[in-house]
């Protein structure tokens, strides 16, 4: 099956700019983010940015629901590609989440171990993207080009509206012949979709070795 990578203009509407700036050096961006991500995150959505992409430093900022950075977080590691997942810290001065004190999966430190198998997985040569998906399709952590991040939403849009979540797993191919692999996964009874995006170079058999290999870190996480 191909999934169609459209780029047209129509898309615009379903991104909003939001200005970053560098808690280092202060240098400012404006960054195109999908508007579906911001609003189906619970507290804040937090945006990784690689060097490189605004400066020559990696840092993160969380972004409310009102596309507006609420603070900003430097790192020592680095980070090789522009991420967006739901936050799992309040970093809103003066406010405390006072909800539900039991842990949902992004919270969970199985979460950000996952997060970084993945981010050691991705090398721009063969794995050039990456991505974590709820059953129903929302986007919790991505590593994707923002073009296909947003074909991948709307394709777990549809199955869901078809009901076919249950799905476990589907091989895709872009058309300019990148190839998409998603699994269905179930760890201490947390459902959610793993996908990975390959370079053109890479043939599915290839592709699903690699994702085997990643399979295998993340059942150990366990």
């Amino acid at each position: 099956m191909t999934l169609t990578n459209s780029s047209n203009n129509k898309n615009g509407d379903f991104f909003e700019e939001v200005l970053i700036k560098c808690p280092n050096c202060k240098a400012s961006r404006k960054l195109r983010v999908p508007i579906k991500i911001i609003n189906q995150s619970k507290q804040l959505t937090t945006i990784s940015i690689p060097s490189g992409f605004n400066c020559d430093h990696s840092f993160q900022a969380f972004v409310d629901k009102n596309f507006i950075v609420r603070g900003y977080q430097t790192v020592d590691f680095e980070f090789s590609h522009l991420e967006l997942y739901e936050s799992s810290v309040n970093v809103l001065v003066g406010e405390e989440d006072k909800k539900s004190e039991s842990k949902d999966f992004t919270s969970m430190p199985l979460f950000q171990n996952i997060i970084q198998v993945l981010r050691d997985c991705v090398d721009d040569k063969e794995i050039i993207g990456s991505g974590i998906f709820s059953e129903e399709g929302k986007v919790l952590y991505s590593s994707l080009p923002q073009t296909t991040l947003f074909n991948t939403m709307k394709e777990f849009e549809v199955r869901n509206e078809r009901n076919l979540v249950s799905v476990k797993k589907m091989y895709l191919e872009l058309e300019n012949s990148e190839k998409f692999i998603s699994k269905f996964m179930a760890i201490d009874g947390i459902k959610f979709n793993l996908v990975l995006i390959f370079s053109f170079r890479v043939k599915f058999g290839m592709g699903n070795l690699h994702l085997r290999d990643i399979l295998r870190k993340v059942e150990k996480l366990e």
